[in-house]
């Protein structure tokens, strides 16, 4: 049985166990698993009134970056290093664009399977991208806003880290996973 067979076979059992398994070890230390999922709900609803302006600010500010023709700019300038490092240069846009908010890099993903195919590597990289990294400085502005944290100290440097080594290794394993 090689790799991808065992990633397979562990992927079709992964979302059952955890959606059966996680309520019934709640149930087994008698946690009243149903009354903790309601008491979560309200925290969420009350949390998401509390950071509205922090998501309207950021994506307000993403507008503007991507109007100005920054973008554009920004993927022509890195085409020719990226390509040195093994790095498509079409994937630039959801390198940048990821770790700033998750709807726009989905519009981007959503213009990548329109202009390549579904099936197209440059798509299975950039979805691998997107589930593998996270929206860090939306994290950052609307969760450390919403507690009133103003200095961030090592948050974003270790954000932004972990987003370039999960963007790259994304790229890397997407290619030892779909080499032809």
């Amino acid at each position: 049985m090689n790799f991808r067979e065992i990633a397979d076979l562990v992927a079709l059992f992964i979302l059952p166990v955890l959606i059966v398994g996680l309520p019934l070890y709640g149930l087994i230390r008698r946690v009243p698993v149903y009354e903790r999922f309601v008491e979560g709900a309200k925290d969420g609803f009350t949390t998401a009134v509390r950071i509205l302006p922090y998501v309207i600010a950021i994506l307000f500010s993403i507008a503007m970056f991507r109007a100005s023709g920054a973008m554009g700019f920004l993927q022509e300038g890195l085409r020719r290093p990226l390509s040195v490092l093994g790095f498509p240069p079409e994937l630039v846009r959801m390198a940048v664009v990821r770790p700033l908010t998750g709807s726009g890099s989905i519009g981007i993903l959503a213009d990548m399977i329109k202009q390549y195919g579904p099936d197209s590597i440059l798509v299975k990289m950039a979805a691998t991208i997107y589930g593998s990294t996270e929206t860090t400085f939306y994290v950052l502005a609307v969760y450390f806003g919403a507690v009133n944290i103003r200095k961030t100290r090592h948050a974003l440097p270790a954000g932004l880290i972990a987003d370039a080594c999960s963007i790259l290794l994304s790229v890397w394993v997407v290619r030892m996973f779909f080499r032809r």
